[in-house]
């Protein structure tokens, strides 16, 4: 056992006095025995409101219900009568005004009424149940709220066709229905598959709900009939949220308890760690060493955004501004590993550190004491630069997506580590996780093949780190040699070239609360494939790319569902008209089975190694996938990429409109909307068209541009079109040279 492991045994066992709580509602007619010592509310022995507050006593208990907008509210109940709040302001942040509110009493309940939903308090016994303004129920008590001297249960009825997702990062589980599934809530250390770090104690049901239970105290939520939700706290405490979609519900938890921060552009390349001072495991060796090991980066061409010089137990730094000057000459940023807290992050900030990585040895149980920490180094960043917070964490509760990415812990590169893995952090997103990852192929054990599959797949992860030190062998992606560090390059740099499109559904995340990183229940909830194994081992990343990892020493993937609507095949064009399953795709070391969605525009910045690399004349480039008719549209979201400017104003916006008709097909590229410090004022655009056929003419506002006859020809033309029937089944490549982004053009494929 590595001494890590041992002191993070140790850790984990001096902390985990805390108990998992169980959960749940429970039906009345499958109420089962009662635990020991469970009350259940009783009958309502009076009512009185203030406002958007409600109040409703049942003998010595009394519930408390208090609007916050008009789709979301919180339900309290303290058994004694006595309202107590642990969470306090921690996660649930200031919401504005109430909505208006009004109530009226008949002769079996309490309806409690927003413009958007109505409570039905029941009075014999106090039970609830919630239904849209139209009437439509969307969840109901199948008995009161219940309690005992270590826990509080809500039972719900479960639907006949209802489906449940959330709860935070479950290892191994989550981008397919939790439905007779239990899982549980708080910090366990089990960093394996059925693991839960990062922990949330919230759900989605595809009924149109979502609950968050304001708590601090681990809890198991059971998904069966009925649905039953625990926490280990003899009180109540949930707020409750409606929406007509999944997306809907997920903004409305994140809009209570913070919209997921906005990266900087080097937290979306990929990062190195390592303890770079007196290494055990590699000798004798001093962070200033951490320059050479950044230098093997660029000397094998490959992308590197940020290093972590000290990430391992007892390793400090030495010449750190030293260090943070090197790397930020190799436009790299420098990252430290917090194991001894955050008393020095001030100067460590101010020597050049941009990435603070938390850990267990401080961070100690999770939840408020995790979160708090989260906050401070996000904060102690903003304070002391110009930069944007960006933290790593390994065990952290709701509200921590508005201040880093969640990270699953220390785990061995296997085949069996990239099969659960991939469920895991499309899964998380259900839980307004917007940046969750692994370290590719682990930080123990591996092997060539496995860091190949690992690296392709995590590719499409918005945030991903490589950790060296703890293996036999260091996990640097040019490590192993050719073919492999061909294959890892390859798969870097298409990352690298996919910055604005994951950029802007960063942005994205930033306002709606949805990650990049997708089940595809939420893009497809009617298809009842899309909840369930049959998508287990794929996701989306983005709405357009669907990612089907290979998990084992094959090179054949079976058993990739490709939902509703037309699929191509990034690599050879080959198109698929879903929903279908592609069984038999052939996967070489080198592929990875990517799929493209017809409608894509794909914002690209071509030939990059950082996103630094880019110039006030650089290229923008679209990858465009046209429908078969009608049209699709995309916005590309861009700022400074590294300051906290964005915030008030300073971006911009520009979107492309594909249309596609009979006769041909149309692009509108409108004009970029906003400004901030570095903004391009003209650039050249180039395109690649997935038509499968060769227009007659292209033209530019109604101009003809030139028909180039080879690619050599179109690569040295500033303007000009080439049809390649040869590449990817057919596309057709555009350059339009040099064109002010203030203003709008229009490119059409005719015929």
């Amino acid at each position: 056992m590595t001494t890590r492991t041992r002191l993070r045994a140790a850790v984990a066992g001096a902390l985990l006095g805390l108990a998992a709580a169980m959960a749940g509602p429970v039906g009345a007619a499958h109420a089962g025995p009662p635990v020991s010592g469970e009350q259940t509310v009783g009958d309502v022995t009076g009512f009185s409101t203030a406002g958007p507050v409600f109040r409703l006593r049942a003998g010595k208990a009394e519930a408390r219900v208090s609007f916050v907008s008009a789709d979301t509210f919180r339900l309290e109940l303290a058994p004694d009568g006595e309202f107590t709040d642990p969470v306090g302001k921690d996660v649930a942040l200031p919401q504005g005004p109430p909505p208006r509110t009004r109530w009226r009493e008949k002769a079996d309940r309490y309806e409690l009424s927003t413009p958007a939903v109505t409570l039905r308090a029941y009075k014999s016994p106090l039970r609830f149940a919630l239904y849209r303004a139209d009437g439509h129920l969307l969840w109901a008590e199948s008995k009161g709220l219940t309690w005992n001297a270590e826990q509080t249960t809500q039972s719900l009825a479960r639907g006949a066709r209802e489906q449940f997702y959330g709860a935070g990062m479950q290892n191994g589980r989550g981008n397919t229905s939790h439905r007779d599934k239990t899982v549980e809530i708080g910090v366990d250390y089990h960093w394996d598959d059925g693991g839960h770090p990062n922990s949330v104690p919230f759900y989605l049901s595809s009924a149109g709900y979502g609950v968050y239970r304001n708590t601090y105290a681990p809890g198991t939520y059971a998904f069966t009939d009925p649905v039953t939700t625990t926490e280990k706290e003899r009180r109540f405490d949930a707020y409750y949220f409606a929406g007509r979609t999944a997306k809907d519900v997920i903004g409305g938890y994140t809009r209570l308890t913070g919209k997921p921060f906005m990266p900087p552009l080097y937290g979306l390349e990929i990062g190195d760690s390592d303890c770079y001072l007196h290494n055990k495991n590699r000798g004798e060796r001093h962070t200033l060493d951490a320059l050479k090991v950044a230098d093997g980066y660029t000397a094998n061409d490959m992308p590197l955004g940020w290093m972590l010089v000290n990430d391992g137990y007892g390793c400090g730094y030495e010449n750190l501004a030293d260090a943070g000057k090197g790397l930020a000459d190799r436009k790299m940023k420098m990252g430290l590993w917090t194991e001894d807290g955050l008393a020095k992050l001030a100067d460590q900030v101010k020597s050049g550190q941009r990435v603070a990585k938390l850990d267990v040895a401080w961070v100690g149980d999770g939840y408020k004491f995790a979160l708090d920490g989260c906050k401070d180094a996000y904060k102690g960043i903003e304070d002391n630069s110009d930069a944007r917070g960006f933290t790593w964490a390994p065990e952290s509760w709701s509200g921590a997506q508005r201040c880093g990415v969640q990270w699953s812990g220390d785990q061995k590169g296997s085949w069996e580590y990239i099969r659960w893995q991939i469920p895991t952090y499309a899964g998380a997103t259900m839980s307004g996780l917007a940046y969750t990852t692994g370290d590719v192929d682990g930080i123990f054990g591996g092997s060539p093949k496995t860091y190949v599959r690992d690296l392709q797949w995590k590719a499409f992860l918005p945030a991903v780190m490589t950790m060296d030190g703890w293996a036999p062998s260091d996990k640097q992606p040019y490590r192993y040699g050719d073919p492999y560090t061909s294959i890892n390059r390859k798969y870097l740099k298409l990352k690298e070239s996919l910055l604005p499109y994951m950029y802007s559904y960063a942005a994205e995340a930033t306002r709606t609360g949805i990650g990049p990183v997708r089940p595809l229940a939420l893009e497809y909830p009617d298809d009842p494939k899309a909840a369930s194994d049959a998508a287990k081992y794929e996701f989306l990343s983005g709405e357009y790319f669907l990612v089907a990892p290979v998990y084992e020493d094959k090179e054949v993937r079976n058993g990739i569902y490709l939902p509703k609507g037309k699929w191509t095949d990034y690599w050879t064009g080959r198109t698929y008209q879903g929903p279908t399953t592609v069984d038999g795709y052939r996967a070489p070391l080198d592929t990875l089975p990517l799929f493209v969605k017809a409608g894509a525009n794909v914002p690209m910045w071509p030939g990059i190694r950082s996103y630094q690399d880019r110039t006030a004349d650089s290229p923008l480039a679209w990858d465009v996938y046209p429908r078969t008719q009608g049209s699709s549209s995309f916005t590309l979201y861009e700022d400074d990429g590294v300051t906290r400017a964005h915030r008030t104003g300073a971006y911009a916006q520009q979107k492309l409109t594909t249309g596609a008709r009979p006769d041909g097909v149309t692009l509108r590229l409108g004009a970029s909307e906003g400004d901030f410090k570095g903004k391009q004022t003209a650039r050249p655009y180039h395109f690649t068209v997935h038509t499968g056929a060769g227009p007659r003419t292209v033209t530019l506002e109604g101009a003809e541009l030139p028909r180039l006859t080879s690619r050599a020809a179109f690569e040295k033309a500033d303007r000009g079109w080439w049809y390649d029937a040869s590449d990817r089944g057919g596309v057709v490549q555009v350059k339009t040279g040099s064109r002010a982004t203030d203003r709008a053009f229009t490119l059409r494929l005719v015929g």
